[in-house]
């Protein structure tokens, strides 16, 4: 066979895998969804972009979570419609998982509905000092717990210490065992970003506090992967594991002698 063939056969090869696996990847999702959470009749994920929601809908007003419209105000005006095609109560509460904008800049639309906000005292702390333009100041602050109780419903609220912050408040709907944590509990992945913005240790201790906790289903601040999929007590117990197992190396790398420098990238010569 001569070069030329050889190279038309190699690029026949190349295109026919390279056209494979654009056949296999699936399609983009849409960029927003509303969808209701199985089991339950008033429980419901509200996603835009790579960033989710909770919002629950009872029949004295509706509860909803982190408004996620950081440089990107649409995402807030659009959570706000969805709610409405699902329910015409009013909204009666905006709840902040924790302090970072990504997930909840943009509050303005609720506020200007009516909603009071809450959050851990810690993150109106760290917000009144931020002064971010585009973040609404909380109404209400939580410290250690609070439970809310609105119609046929009740959601709590606990702070279980250091994690992905040091303003997050797990959400808990003991009836309908739903769990909304976010980011802190990654569902199918692990957690991002080199561990910015994480006590990892601490966060060992939130990991088995929520395992005590009953409940059935996780709603990450995130989409689950695959498929945006909804975590379960196993997604929790595998980050666990991980970074039990990841801290446990380090610290023998540690223990050994080597400095930082040599536990990210080992070498002979490496030493403090």
């Amino acid at each position: 066979m001569s070069r030329l063939s050889y190279a038309l056969t190699a690029g026949a090869l190349v295109a026919a895998c390279l056209g494979a696996v654009a056949w296999a990847q699936p399609p983009a999702p849409p960029p927003f969804a509303t969808t209701k959470v199985e089991g339950t009749d008033n429980v419901y994920v509200f996603r835009y972009g790579n960033h989710q929601s909770m919002f629950v809908v009872t029949s004295a007003g509706v509860i909803a979570t982190d408004p996620i419209g950081y440089g990107r105000p649409q995402a807030v005006v659009t959570y706000v419609d969805e709610i409405k095609k699902v329910s015409s109560q009013p909204i009666k509460y905006l709840i902040y998982s924790h302090h970072h904008f990504d997930h909840i800049a943009g509050g303005k639309p609720f506020k200007d509905a009516g909603a009071t906000i809450v959050a851990h005292k810690r993150a109106k702390e760290r917000l009144a000092v931020l002064k971010d333009p585009h973040t609404v100041l909380p109404d209400e602050t939580v410290d250690a717990s609070r439970t809310i109780t609105l119609g046929e419903t009740t959601l709590e609220l606990s702070y279980i210490g250091l994690n992905h912050s040091d303003s997050t408040l797990v959400m808990r709907l003991p009836k309908q065992k739903v769990l909304f944590a976010v980011d802190f509990i990654p569902v199918g992945t692990v957690p991002g970003r080199g561990m910015i913005d994480f006590y990892p240790l601490e966060t060992e201790d939130s990991m088995k506090k929520v395992l005590a906790m009953d409940w059935d289903k996780l709603i990450p601040g995130h989409p689950g992967a695959p498929g945006g999929r909804l975590g379960t007590k196993q997604d929790v117990q595998d980050q666990l594991t991980f970074l039990q197992d990841a801290s446990a190396a380090v610290k023998a790398e540690a223990q050994a002698g080597k400095c930082w420098d040599g536990v990210e990238a080992p070498s002979p010569s490496a030493s403090c």
